[in-house]
């Protein structure tokens, strides 16, 4: 690996430096240079480059090798984690100990060496195109109409017909979307053509984490303060989701269990979200969030379709070190 592009090296660089490290990236991989930025959350930080291509946000994330899965407390759980899973363990009446039950969760412990990337910012949704009312496949289908229309004089944000046409209330009018049955080796194909790829179970993990050796990149416990997806408060209404902001590499990654993150693997695997399930079955914030630690199992799919409910991806380009 070029010394100036691993993490330890890269942070060590002067403005200077950096500057012209990120110019000549974006020269090499057709991207437009925004400058340099400082991301400083959860005791990482890393100043690095921004860029856009093709109307997409890109960072630059420098390698590493760091350790990977996770197999005890390095801090311990704070009081009100504790107390949460406890409750939980009485209702349920587990004769299992957290920890234990955690642990059969999380990735077995490992050190791997990751390879500095362009990585994507945002996660982007899979299946749905977005499309104009005067689509003819949307004429095609009538009782799709009648729908919109009836949504319409609704006072509904958005109605989906299940893998079949959504719409949504935008500040300018309605977006209407058709959904794109796609395979999981379709979706990998398209990347390649386009120059790109998906992260590894174990670059996800490295971009998620850092290399953290706590339960998430706060800490073991689950911070209550934050405002988070599906545990929202009336006075919260208006605040960022805390989960979702960039993290220490500028990425938002891992912020709602709902949410699944499809990486590069022999099969459809996924990180960063179990669909909901864990929430849905009334396991609380805590356990409800536990598949967007960075340790937690990734999961292999049993379909080779993507779900466009809750599958999402990150494009990332893995920097050419040579």
């Amino acid at each position: 690996m070029n010394e100036n592009l691993s993490r330890p090296q890269f942070d060590q660089l002067e403005t200077t430096g950096k500057q012209a490290l990120m110019e000549s990236l974006a020269a090499r991989y057709d991207m437009v240079f925004l400058g340099l930025h400082t991301f400083d959350r959860w005791g990482q930080s890393c100043t690095t480059g921004l860029f856009r291509k093709e109307n997409r946000a890109f960072v630059f994330v420098p390698g590493d090798t760091v350790t990977l899965g996770w197999e005890q407390f390095a801090v311990g759980l704070n009081q009100e984690s504790r107390k949460e899973l406890n409750c939980l363990s009485q209702e349920w009446e587990m004769e299992q100990d957290p920890e234990e039950m955690i642990r059969e969760s999380m990735a077995p412990i490992r050190q791997a060496a990751t390879g500095p990337m362009l990585v994507g910012r945002e996660l982007e949704e899979l299946c749905w195109e977005p499309v104009t009312m005067d689509d003819p496949r949307l004429a095609a289908h009538p009782d799709w109409l009648k729908e919109f229309r009836d949504f319409a004089w609704s006072d509904l944000d958005g109605l989906t017909l299940y893998k079949s046409a959504r719409i949504e209330r935008t500040k300018k009018g309605f977006q209407i979307c058709i959904y794109n049955p796609t395979a999981y080796e379709t979706l990998l194909a398209s990347l390649e053509k386009q120059g790109f790829s998906l992260p590894t179970a174990d670059e996800w993990a490295y971009l998620c984490g850092g290399g953290c050796r706590t339960l998430f990149p706060w800490g073991d416990g689950m911070d209550y303060s934050m405002h988070l997806h599906h545990f929202e408060s009336p006075e919260d209404e208006d605040k960022p989701f805390d989960m979702e902001e960039p993290n220490f590499f500028g990425v938002s990654i891992a912020y709602d269990p709902y949410m699944r993150e499809v990486v590069k693997a022999e099969q459809l695997t996924t990180c960063g979200g179990d669909g909901g399930r864990s929430i849905c079955g009334g396991l609380g914030i805590f356990l409800g969030f536990l598949p967007c630690s960075p340790h937690y199992k990734p999961e292999v799919q049993e379909d080779k379709e993507l779900n466009g409910d809750y599958d999402f991806y990150r494009p990332i380009i893995r920097v050419d070190v040579n």
